[in-house]
C-alpha cells in the first residue's frame, strides 16, 4: 500500500457509531470487505467477522468499530437535554463542541454559570438542539437516543484529524490488509468488534466464538511527544507501536519478539508502546476459554477521546504494509 484511500477512509471516520450503536459502521466496513474474503457474518451482539482461509495458525484479528458519546436522560420543559455519557468523556474538551444524532439531529454542548472551570462536570452540561421547548425537543430526541462529536474528518500527507480515529484507523488498516492480501498462509479471522468503549465487551464474546491460537488487537495510544506532555516514549510519525504492556494485558513474550522481529526484517519503523492505563480487545480475547498469545499493533495518536484525535499517515500507511508481512509469517509457537 503506497497511499491511503481519501475517500474510503473519511466515510468511515464519518460515519455514525457510539458503542452499542454500531449498525451503521459494520454496514459500511461489510460493504467494502465482502468481496475480499472467504466467510463473513454477524454474530449475536452486533461483531463483523471476516474469514480469509489459510492452512497456518488461526489468528484473529480485532479492531472496534464503536466511538465515545452520550446518553440522553432527561428533557427539561425548554428543550435542552440533560445526557451521561458512553465511555471516557472529557467535560472541558465536550464544552462548545457540536454533537449529532444517529437521525442527523445537531446540538452544541454547553453548560450552566459556573464561576470556576473547576466545577465543570457531565452533570452541569447539556445539549442545544434548538429546541424552545420540550415537546418540541421530542419531536427529535427521546430518552435513550446516543450521539457523538460531529466533525469533519482532515486527510493530508502528513496527517489524519477526526473525532472518530479511535478505533476507526484500526478497522482501517485491517480493511485495508483485507484487500491487499493475496496468498494467505494463515487462517485469518478480521473481527470489526462492538462496544470496546463499554468495556472490551464484543471482543470477549467474539473470542470465544472464533477459539483463536493467537490474538492481535488494533487500537490507538498515546504519544508522548507534545509540549510538556506525558512522560511517555512514543511519538506519532516515527513508527507504528508494539505494546509490551496496558492495564488489561501483558503481551505475550514470544509474540511480542515475533513482531519485533518481523518489523526489523521487514525495515518498518518501530516504538515499544508502555501504556500505564487503558486496554484493548487484546485484554479479553488473552483470557478466553484456556488463553490465547494475544498482542496488539498500536497507532501513536495524539489527543485521544478529543474532536480532534490525529494520526501520521505515514504510520497508518506503514501499518498496513507491517500487517501483511505479519499474517504471512510463520509463528514459531
Amino acid at each position: 500500500m503506497e497511499k491511503i484511500n481519501d475517500q474510503v477512509l473519511k466515510e468511515l471516520l464519518m460515519t455514525f457509531g457510539p458503542s452499542g450503536h454500531e449498525e451503521k459502521v459494520r454496514q459500511f466496513i461489510e460493504n467494502e470487505i465482502k468481496d475480499y474474503v472467504d466467510e463473513i457474518q454477524v454474530d449475536v451482539l452486533g461483531n463483523l467477522i471476516a474469514r480469509k482461509k489459510g492452512p497456518g495458525k488461526k489468528i484473529m484479528l480485532a479492531g472496534h468499530m464503536d466511538q465515545i458519546g452520550f446518553m440522553v436522560t432527561y428533557i427539561d420543559k425548554n428543550g435542552f437535554l440533560r445526557f451521561t455519557n458512553i465511555g471516557g468523556i472529557s467535560p472541558t474538551i465536550s464544552l462548545s463542541q457540536r454533537v449529532i444524532f444517529n437521525n442527523g439531529t445537531i446540538g452544541v454542548i454547553g453548560s450552566e454559570h459556573l464561576e470556576s472551570a473547576k466545577d465543570l462536570k457531565l452533570d452541569k452540561m447539556y445539549i442545544d438542539i434548538g429546541a424552545t421547548s420540550k415537546e418540541e425537543a421530542e419531536k427529535l430526541v427521546e430518552i435513550g437516543d446516543v450521539c457523538g462529536y460531529h466533525h469533519d474528518a482532515t486527510i493530508d500527507d502528513l496527517k489524519v484529524i477526526s473525532p472518530s480515529l479511535d478505533d476507526r484507523i484500526g478497522c482501517y488498516i485491517m480493511m485495508e490488509t483485507i484487500k491487499e492480501l493475496k496468498e494467505v498462509k494463515n487462517d485469518l479471522y478480521f473481527v470489526f468488534t462492538v462496544q470496546e468503549e463499554l468495556g472490551i465487551r464484543g471482543a470477549k464474546t467474539s473470542a470465544y466464538r472464533v477459539e483463536p491460537e493467537i490474538g492481535i488487537a488494533y487500537d490507538v495510544t498515546m504519544t508522548g511527544d507534545t509540549p510538556k506532555a506525558r512522560t511517555m516514549a512514543l511519538k506519532m510519525g516515527k513508527g507504528l507501536a508494539i505494546k509490551a504492556r496496558d492495564n488489561s494485558l501483558i503481551t505475550h513474550p514470544k509474540l511480542k519478539e515475533h513482531l519485533v522481529n518481523e518489523a526489523k526484517k521487514g525495515n518498518f519503523p518501530y516504538q515499544i508502546e508502555v501504556l500505564e492505563f487503558g486496554g484493548t480487545d487484546s485484554g479479553a480475547i488473552h483470557l478466553s476459554k484456556e488463553g490465547v498469545p494475544s498482542g496488539v499493533i498500536s497507532i501513536p495518536t495524539r489527543y485521544i477521546h478529543s474532536t480532534c484525535e490525529m494520526v501520521s499517515t505515514k504510520d497508518v500507511i506503514d501499518s498496513v504494509n507491517y500487517s501483511l508481512q505479519v499474517l504471512n509469517s510463520d509463528f514459531p509457537f
